[in-house]
C-alpha cells in the first residue's frame, strides 16, 4: 500500500491564533510521535503573525483553513472538523507537545473500550509535573459555595472543599470524569455529529463543559486514559491571567445560564461574584493593584452576563488573549 492509499483514522484539529511557533511544534510532534494514519487540520482565527503562510510552508501535507476572522474556539473547532473525513476526531491545543505513542494509545483504548465514547489523556508541564487541566469536575451549588467562601483556595485540591479540581488525583489512573477539556479530546465522528459539535454560543472557555454535559446526557462516559500523555505549556503574566480568568468566568456564567434552572443559575452567578470579591478585596486593602482577581472583579459586569453578550467587552476587535484554549482553569485553580 502506498502512502497515498493510507486512509487516515484520526483527524487532529488545532485552532491557532497568533501562535505559529507553538502550533508548528505541536504539529511536528504529532507527525513524529504518531503511527496511526492521521490528517491534521489547523483553523487559523485571523492571526496577524503570518501563521497561515508559515504553517502552509512548513507542513504542506496538512490543511490550514484561513477563517479570516476570530471565530473563537468552539466555532473554530467545528470549522476544522467539517474539513476532515477520518472516523475519529481529536481536538488538540496548539501549546502542546505529543509524546511518543500518546495518540496511538488513546485510540487503542477507545477501540478496546467503546462504552466510554469520549476520551481524554494526561497532561504534564514541561518539567514533568502534573498539569491537571485535561479534565475537571462539574460545577455544583456546593462547589460554587466553596468558591464564594474561599474554601476552594484554602483547601486547594481537596475532594470536599475544592471538588471541581477532582482532588489530589494526578490523572495517572483510568477514571471517568465529568468534564474532558478541549486540550486533548478524542471522539468518534459519529458521536461528534450526534452531539452537534461544540456549542458556538461559547466564544472561549465553557464549551467543553457544555460538550461533556451533553455527552453524559447521551449515555457517554468520558474517561481519562493516562497512557495518552502530552506536554502542555502553562503560564502567563498576572495581567494576562486576570484577562484569562475573566474569560473563564464568562464561560462558567454561560454554562450556568444555558444549563441550569434560572433560579439556580442566578444563585450560581451570585456566588461567582462573591468569590471574586473575597479574593480581590484583601489585595486592594493592602494597596496592591492589578492582581488577577482585581482584574476579574473589574470585569464582573461583562462576564456575569455570559456569552454572547460578554464577548465585546472582554475581547473587542483585537483580543489580547489567544482564542485557542491555551489553558483551562477551575474556580479554585488560582488564588
Amino acid at each position: 500500500m502506498t502512502a497515498d492509499e493510507i486512509v487516515p483514522q484520526i483527524a487532529v484539529v488545532i485552532v491557532n491564533y497568533n501562535t505559529a511557533d507553538e502550533t508548528a511544534a505541536s504539529i511536528a510532534s504529532v507527525l513524529a510521535m504518531t503511527r496511526t494514519p492521521t490528517e491534521i487540520v489547523v483553523v487559523d482565527n485571523g492571526s496577524r503573525d503570518g501563521s497561515v503562510e508559515t504553517l502552509r510552508a512548513r507542513f504542506p501535507e496538512i490543511a490550514v483553513v484561513d477563517a479570516g476572522e476570530n471565530l473563537g474556539f468552539a466555532a473554530g473547532v467545528n470549522r476544522g472538523v467539517a474539513h476532515t473525513t477520518a472516523p475519529w476526531v481529536l481536538l488538540l491545543n496548539p501549546d502542546t507537545v505529543v509524546l511518543d505513542g500518546a495518540i496511538d494509545a488513546l485510540l487503542a483504548y477507545a477501540r478496546a473500550h467503546p462504552e466510554h465514547r469520549v476520551y481524554g489523556g494526561r497532561t504534564v508541564r514541561p518539567d514533568g509535573s502534573t498539569d491537571p487541566s485535561s479534565c475537571w469536575g462539574a460545577m455544583s451549588l456546593w462547589s460554587l459555595a466553596c468558591f464564594a467562601t474561599g474554601l476552594s483556595t484554602a483547601f486547594k485540591r481537596s475532594r470536599i472543599f475544592d471538588p471541581e479540581s477532582l482532588g489530589s488525583w494526578q490523572r495517572d489512573s483510568v477514571r471517568e470524569v465529568p468534564i474532558i477539556t478541549g486540550c486533548l479530546l478524542l471522539i468518534s465522528r459519529e458521536d461528534w455529529t450526534l452531539l452537534g459539535g461544540m456549542d458556538e454560543t461559547y466564544f472561549l472557555y465553557g464549551e467543553d463543559a457544555d460538550f461533556s454535559a451533553r455527552a453524559w446526557e447521551h449515555g457517554m462516559r468520558p474517561v481519562i486514559v493516562p497512557s495518552a500523555t502530552i506536554i502542555h505549556a502553562v503560564g502567563g503574566s498576572t495581567a494576562s491571567s486576570g484577562r484569562k480568568m475573566s474569560m473563564v468566568m464568562a464561560g462558567k456564567a454561560t454554562v450556568l445560564r444555558r444549563r441550569w434552572h434560572p433560579a439556580a443559575a442566578a444563585i450560581g452567578i451570585a456566588l461567582l461574584q462573591v468569590g471574586t470579591a473575597v479574593r480581590a478585596l484583601p489585595a486592594g486593602a493592602r494597596g496592591r493593584r492589578g492582581t488577577t482577581w482585581q482584574v476579574v472583579w473589574g470585569h464582573r459586569r461583562a462576564w456575569r452576563t455570559g456569552y454572547p453578550a460578554s464577548r465585546p467587552a472582554l475581547f473587542g476587535d483585537a483580543p489580547a488573549e489567544p482564542t485557542t484554549r491555551t489553558t483551562d482553569i477551575p474556580l479554585g485553580g488560582k488564588s
